[in-house]
């Protein structure tokens, strides 16, 4: 008779994760169908959500409450669906800067408010219920900031509860006495994991209660839907999940919340290839979180084994978004190998709408256990100073008229323009702007100053390293994002 249960007990096993796998590629082969298109970019505001959430408050099945106010008085609000006796509680953006989640939410919610796939729905919400918090740093996310207007990272402020987003995230934590709890934020693009040079896209955590890191029940649940979401993100993005350091942050909401007794899974969306916007990222969340939740209704987490987590590689940060390897420097009459870092940094302008870039050298010398998501192998090729081009220019008009591929492959980076307009911040062009009085400063690799150099080869020039971005000047596309205007 027991043999005859376990036998049991193993095809209801099998017959559940073929469920899950089988609703895992629905959801991904799917998505388009409810992706939010009016969030399409990363930098949002409150005002971009508004609309969505007055929507599902009329939506049957769906409840909206307002459960506090920003420092600015923008309206937080709660999102709850289902009926079942398990609280699952979802809060992103706590960080205003970090709001891949919370377009991700929406999806979710576009999902399970539409008439599609409503037998898996039923059952999901008759064991489940959802609550949605969505972007409880309205204020850091129209200046796209990590802290509120106080200068509080609300996630080291767990104790003091100093303001009122997070007296809100601890007033609806405690109200709901929350099962489960998913503390979705965003990473820094430059993660790897652990000794690869795939950027961890998607780390997790399942943050210590204490000092000790002690594993009980609660914490061990969230490390098995951990191991069930990194299963899911491996089919479709694979190697590229990293693993967060456990060290016990004693003001930090993760942590505090996992000891007040619910079940906390820490979600980082990081980097991927030519993916700016992170939208790529924001698909993977919506697959892994509606699955997870699934797992959660169906308890098969529970069969998961704790020791799964640990083989998730760690989080490194050894990324560059371009590393140039062994290119040839000279200085003071000797000539040296060095790798280059760079990294092409986020400059917002002044509605935080969008961004430019105005890049950095990170680091140089040996840099062989550090990747690049792009890789220059210059072995052989000399870097070379830019050069300012010999004609001036009266106005940005005249500079359109150049021929920057040309200029370019005779080795000039710069451009002398005598009315540069105060309201133009950034060069459109693949060539930096310079003032009539400006002196370009002299060439010197080092850590800090903007990239900007050629790679030579043979006496011919190769490439273009402008802004930090790189160009192969044997090729007709000539273009840039941005390069730099210096007055």
């Amino acid at each position: 008779m027991k043999y005859y249960l376990l036998i049991l007990i193993l095809i209801n096993s099998l017959f559940s994760i073929a469920q899950e796998k089988e609703i895992t590629a629905q959801l991904f082969n799917s998505y388009e169908t409810y992706k939010e298109t009016t969030l399409h970019k990363r930098r949002i505001k409150h005002v971009d959500i508004q609309p969505l959430i007055v929507g599902l408050s009329s939506k049957v099945g769906f409840t909206v409450s307002k459960v506090g106010k920003s420092i600015e008085s923008r309206d937080l609000s709660l999102i709850s669906i289902g009926q079942g006796p398990v609280n699952v509680f979802l809060w992103s953006q706590m960080h205003g800067d970090e709001p891949t989640a919370t377009q991700a939410i929406f999806d979710i919610l576009n999902f399970l408010g539409s008439p599609d796939f409503q037998t898996e729905k039923t059952e999901l919400l008759s064991q489940v219920t959802l609550h949605f918090l969505p972007m409880l740093n309205p204020d850091g996310a129209e200046r796209f900031q990590r802290r509120n207007v106080l200068g509080v990272d609300i996630n080291r402020d767990a104790l003091r509860l100093q303001s009122p987003e997070s007296k809100t995230l601890k007033r609806v934590r405690d109200s709901l006495k929350a099962d489960f709890g998913f503390n979705l934020h965003d990473q820094s693009r430059y993660y790897n994991a652990e000794r690869t040079k795939k950027p961890a896209t998607i780390s997790y955590l399942a943050p210590a209660y204490n000092y000790e890191k002690e594993i009980n029940t609660i914490r061990g649940n969230a490390m098995r839907i951990i191991v069930f979401m990194n299963n899911i993100i491996q089919k479709y993005a694979p190697g590229q999940v990293g693993r967060y350091n456990d060290d016990f942050e004693p003001r930090a909401f993760g942590d505090n919340i996992q000891k007040w007794g619910t079940s906390t899974i820490l979600i980082e969306s990081g980097g991927y290839l030519k993916d700016t916007e992170k939208q790529e990222i924001r698909k993977l969340n919506y697959v892994s979180i509606l699955s997870a939740i699934y797992t959660i209704a169906h308890e098969n987490y529970k069969e998961i084994l704790l020791l799964d987590y640990e083989k998730i590689p760690e989080n490194d940060r050894k990324l560059f978004d371009l590393k140039i390897t062994e290119a040839t420097y000279e200085l003071l009459g000797k000539t040296y190998k060095i790798d280059i870092g760079i990294n092409q940094l986020e400059v917002d302008y002044k509605d935080h709408q969008k961004f430019w870039y105005s890049s950095r050298i990170i680091d140089q010398g040996d840099l062989s256990t550090y990747y690049g998501y792009e890789t220059l192998e210059m072995k052989g090729f000399n870097i070379k100073p830019a050069k300012i081009y010999p004609e001036n220019m009266m106005s940005i008009k005249d500079v359109k008229s150049v021929d920057f591929r040309a200029i370019l492959k005779s080795g000039y980076g710069y451009i002398r323009v005598e009315n540069l307009p105060m309201e133009i911040i950034n060069s459109p062009f693949p060539v930096h702007l310079i003032g009539k009085d400006h002196k370009v400063p002299e060439f010197h690799i080092e850590p800090g100053i903007n990239p900007t150099f050629f790679l030579e080869k043979d006496g011919q020039l190769h490439y273009a390293v402008i802004n930090g971005f790189p160009m192969d000047l044997n090729q007709s596309d000539i273009s840039i994002p941005n390069a730099m205007i210096y007055r």
